[in-house]
């Protein structure tokens, strides 16, 4: 028989249930810190320094083996949690739009730590330049995810993790060449380094010289390389700048339960009078309005048509503005556009406008009418607009000569495809002018900036956002917010107006970034770096034994 061992002390301290059940306890604590990390590093929270380690719990853990069920469970779950937090400002509109979009885009995103777990054990005892490899593969992975949520069910590229930088310049230089897929590249080796030298630290037992990591030294040399662009790119900008006008930004705050109610049109109109009246009286170049400002469509009804003409005639400046356009009213075959349209003071609505491009499903159209059509007798479902079928910019005529704006509504400018198309048409200048007013006054409208600062980094155009409520500003082309519409109390949210005295960088006039003459080329790349770095892996074996 074999030897049972001594008896077992009975004054011995009872382990404790951490002790007894060491997987859930790691379970429970990478679950809570990649959500507070996760939450954290995206507006509106000024913690863009915790992106740097956000997935490193996840990262740590998958180097110890844990079981995959646990291990998929665990992250999964963390990320939509989280991005059913960060999305919070959903409800709103719609709880259940929430609870269905929020976790879709953390199982989405959460996809990837899967490729960790598979990948980080095997990577133990192995040579240098695979681990490297490995982990520039892992990078590309993340990248080719994001790149993925501009297309799945219908696109939602909402905060890429290069947003978690809105305010932090100096890495985003990168963008310009690679698009925002470069700077989370970075943000995610980043991770990938911290967590390599945690391991190393902790579970390895390196003392000396052997603490060196080289999976973060490949990190910080990715690192410094962005900030290296960013000297490169932004030196003597002030020496270039050059005047683009003085912008007049209109927010009339219309209230969403009284914005489409015919019986609150004339008090509508009055808002839009009293502001339009009192942003002329500083004498702008250009007076800025919002997403669909007027209750009755500029482009259809001659009233409507009428009275912003008379504003700009007054206020003696250019009004852009977003509206509706009706093609064809009255016919069977009319339609409707979300528009941005140009009023010139001298000789009143110019003919082209802008139509929106991309229309938010069930609120501007119906996906996939034949099977989902029906949802529209339980729910109700907007599916009155077509779609704009280019970017057609605008022309303006400033004091300054005439410049060229790129209009982008509403959400447009989450997708990088459309800035570049726009600017690829000869936009000098990218307008936004949205609504977020629909969403409360909670992160929205912080996030949806953050997207419009990469916007501007990948094309070097500045960006103009005008919303109804706030967020309103200007980006200048390297990704700086050097203005931002507040009241007194220094709240993005309020009714009234403020001008702008708007520049540009010389160096940009006329002139295409690398990004927008190659487009996407960062993702082909992502993706024969996640194919050749994990297939390597893979082909290699599993690493040391357990």
């Amino acid at each position: 028989m074999p030897d049972p061992g001594p008896p077992a002390d009975p004054y011995a301290p009872a382990p404790s249930w951490g002790q007894r059940h060491p997987e859930t306890v790691a379970a429970v604590t990478v679950f809570g810190l990649t959500v507070l990390l996760a939450v954290l590093s995206f507006p509106p929270y000024k913690m863009p320094e915790f992106a740097y380690a956000m997935l490193v719990p996840g990262i740590f853990w998958a180097y110890l083996r844990p079981r995959f069920k646990l291990y998929a469970w665990t992250l999964l779950g963390a990320q939509a949690l989280a991005w059913t937090i960060i999305l919070g400002w959903l409800h709103h509109v719609t709880w259940l739009g929430l609870l269905l979009l929020g976790p879709l885009v953390g199982a989405w995103i959460g996809i990837w730590y899967l490729a960790v777990w598979w990948t980080m054990p095997r990577l133990l005892g192995r040579r240098t330049p695979l681990r490297l490899l490995a982990l520039l593969g892992l990078a590309g992975a993340w990248v080719v995810v994001e790149w993925t949520r501009t297309w799945l069910l219908g696109g939602f590229p909402w905060l890429p993790l290069a947003a978690t930088q809105w305010e932090r310049a100096s890495i985003l230089q990168i963008a310009g060449y690679t698009g925002a897929y470069g700077v989370s590249f970075v943000l995610v080796i980043m991770n990938l380094g911290f967590g390599a030298y945690a391991h190393r630290l902790l579970r390895e037992g390196e003392t000396g010289l052997g603490k060196r990591s080289q999976e973060f030294f490949l990190a910080m040399f990715l690192l410094l390389g962005c900030l290296t662009v960013h000297v490169q790119e932004t030196f003597n900008r002030l020496r270039f700048s050059m005047p683009l006008g003085r912008v007049a930004f209109v927010q009339p705050y219309i209230p969403q339960d009284v914005k489409w109610d015919p019986a609150k049109g004339p008090g509508i109109l009055d808002v839009l009078e009293r502001t339009t009246r009192a942003a002329a009286a500083t004498l702008p170049d250009l007076i800025l309005w919002p997403e669909a400002t007027t209750p009755w469509a500029v482009k259809g009804d001659a009233d409507a048509q009428g009275f912003v003409e008379s504003l700009a005639r007054q206020g003696r400046a250019p009004l852009l503005l977003g509206s509706i356009a009706i093609e064809h009213p009255r016919a069977p075959n009319e339609e409707w556009y979300n528009g941005v349209f140009a009023v010139d003071p001298v000789t009143g609505l110019q003919t082209a406008y802008y139509a929106k491009r991309h229309l938010v499903p069930f609120g501007e159209y119906v996906p996939l009418r034949p099977l989902l059509g029906w949802l529209s007798k339980f729910v109700p479902i907007g599916d009155d607009f077509a779609r704009g079928l280019d970017a057609a910019p605008l022309v303006v005529p400033l004091r300054s000569g005439a410049v060229t704006f790129g209009p982008l509504i509403c959400y447009e400018d989450i997708y990088p495809r459309l800035a570049r198309a726009s600017v690829r048409a000869g936009a000098e200048v990218l307008v936004v002018q949205t609504n977020n007013a629909w969403f409360g006054e909670g992160g929205a409208a912080y996030q949806h900036a953050a997207n419009s600062v990469l916007r501007a980094v990948e094309t070097r155009r500045p960006v103009l956002r005008c919303g109804n409520g706030g967020w309103s500003g200007w980006i200048d082309e390297f990704g700086n917010v050097r203005a931002t519409l507040t009241n007194d109390a220094g709240s993005i949210y309020f009714r009234g107006t403020q001008t702008v005295a708007i520049t540009r960088d010389a160096r940009w006039v006329n002139r295409l970034s690398y990004y927008v003459e190659h487009g996407d080329w960062f993702v082909a790349v992502s993706a024969a770096l996640a194919l050749f770095g994990l297939g390597l892996v893979g082909w290699g074996g599993k690493g040391e034994p357990a």
